[in-house]
């Protein structure tokens, strides 16, 4: 249960994070999906913290957005 809270914690912070850094850089999520690779549905799920993706999404979402991972993870 305990480790259940954590991972949602860090996915909703992730979550937070990854919209911020979208909009900041003025990118939509339809935009991101095609600049990483993904598709518009996995970003939505991703910013809404529904789902727990992998690491190289994540990887293929900061190179499409131009940001260290520090930006989605602090």
């Amino acid at each position: 249960m305990v480790q259940r809270i954590r991972n949602k914690k860090f996915l909703d912070r992730l979550a937070k994070n990854l919209k911020l850094a979208r909009k900041k850089r003025g990118v939509t999520q339809e935009e991101l999906a095609f600049k990483a690779g993904l598709t518009l549905s996995q970003i939505a799920r991703i910013e809404t913290a529904q789902i727990n993706t992998s690491i190289s999404t994540i990887f293929a979402i900061l190179q499409a957005l131009d940001v260290e991972a520090n930006e989605l993870f602090k």
